[in-house]
């Protein structure tokens, strides 16, 4: 017997890998994922009563063309689909469970990044689409990521899904003279991707190691794929060393650790020594980007041997020089904490004055304000901060964190 914790973990480890062999099956975005719901419904029911199978993604991805076919079966325009029909029947026929599983193709989840990537999509969308079908992230997921409605999101994710269909968007990997207009929208989905698992938006846990290395999984897959391109190595030098703290930010009670309070002997230090080599290599190749620059920071924070020691000004001026790239609300707001670490607490806070507007639901904003209110003795204001904070947290092991603090002023 399996339980619904269990059973939901589960599929959101195998969503991603699931959906992308379906459409390489079905050759159909929105059949294939109706017909993986179909498969998840059927597995609530069989698993939590006769336990999970021994392979549980080749039963779903079997559970799902059986239920591509009822569909198809099913459907008004019957006739015309009897090739596709036929072909399923014939691969049901052929292929058990085991041989399903052996036949999955790797780089079926790169080829469902850049269908989603397509241009033809709005890039928003693009991004969106992508987290939802690989990572597997819920709409309200998504949302919190853009800062957006759930409910316009989700209308958002059904016109892409049609608009796929409609457009006849291939299922493949661009071209090598396609491949760097594609490239930045990928990137940023696999960001987006890897920030979801490192401080998860919702849910009991902190960091959804599932989603990090999925994420790191795939950079490397498309490194390989153009190992000459410094932002993806600027990009996986960035998941490498902010995922090698992974052990030190939480407690065993599952309470958010700050990097103030981690215990750095618990970083991991090959994939420090990892990121550390791949930044370097990457901004000896020329061409600066945002993701760079970001693993810079990363690595000024790793090879620091104690908090008291981190090289905060040199941190600030790398949020400047970012600011350039991305001339963003949350730099400005990182750039903010930077200066205070670094001594120059007032413009800290006025600078956070400034993005206040553009940034009045976001619980970073505010778990910073309190912060830095707290360490120059504002206790009221810091007080009321943290409350905030914690009203937009949808976290519990940040809620905790954020209680505590509360608790201690």
């Amino acid at each position: 017997m399996a339980d619904q914790t269990d059973i939901e973990h589960v599929v959101r480890r195998e969503w991603g890998r699931l959906l992308s062999s379906l459409i390489a099956y079905l050759r159909d975005f929105e059949l294939a994922e109706d017909s993986l719901q179909d498969a998840l419904e059927s597995a609530m029911k069989h698993w939590q009563k006769n336990g999970m199978p021994r392979s549980p993604y080749a039963w779903l991805l079997q559970t799902a063309l059986r239920k591509a076919i009822d569909r198809i079966r099913r459907d008004i325009n019957f006739k015309t689909k009897q090739d596709d029909y036929a072909y399923l029947l014939e691969l049901e026929a052929t292929e058990g469970q085991e041989d399903l599983e052996k036949a999955a193709i790797p780089d079926e989840r790169l080829r469902l990044i850049f269908t989603c990537c397509h241009p033809a999509l709005e890039e928003k969308t693009r991004i969106a689409l992508t987290l939802r079908t690989l990572g597997g992230l819920t709409t309200r997921e998504i949302a919190r990521a853009f800062l957006d409605k759930e409910d316009a999101m989700a209308q958002r994710l059904v016109r892409a899904k049609r608009k796929i269909q409609k457009a006849g968007i291939p299922y493949k990997i661009p071209d090598h003279e396609e491949l760097p207009d594609r490239l930045e929208s990928v990137l940023n989905v696999l960001y987006l991707i890897f920030n979801e698992g490192y401080a998860a938006s919702s849910g009991s846990k902190q960091i959804r190691i599932d989603l990090c290395n999925e994420a790191i999984r795939l950079t490397q897959t498309i490194s390989r794929l153009k190992p000459d391109e410094p932002e993806i190595k600027g990009l996986l030098a960035l998941m490498l060393l902010n995922h090698s703290r992974r052990a030190a930010r939480s407690s065993e009670a599952g309470v958010f650790i700050s990097l103030e309070m981690q215990d750095r002997l618990q970083w991991d230090k090959a994939q420090i020594q990892e990121g550390v080599g791949l930044i370097e290599e990457a901004l000896r190749g020329g061409g600066l980007g945002k993701y760079q620059i970001q693993a810079a920071i990363s690595a000024v924070h790793a090879e620091a041997t104690t908090f008291a020691e981190t090289g905060w000004s040199e941190i600030a001026l790398l949020y400047e020089q970012l600011y350039e790239f991305q001339p963003t609300a949350v730099v400005t707001l990182n750039y903010a904490v930077a200066l205070s670490y670094a001594g120059a607490v007032a413009k800290a806070l006025s600078l956070l004055e400034t993005v206040k507007a553009d940034l009045e639901q976001y619980q970073p904003f505010y778990a910073a304000q309190a912060d830095i209110l707290r360490r120059c003795g504002e206790t009221e204001q810091a007080r009321i901060a943290y409350r905030q904070a914690l009203e937009l947290s949808g976290n519990s092991s940040e809620q905790d964190f954020l209680s505590q603090m509360l608790s201690e002023l």
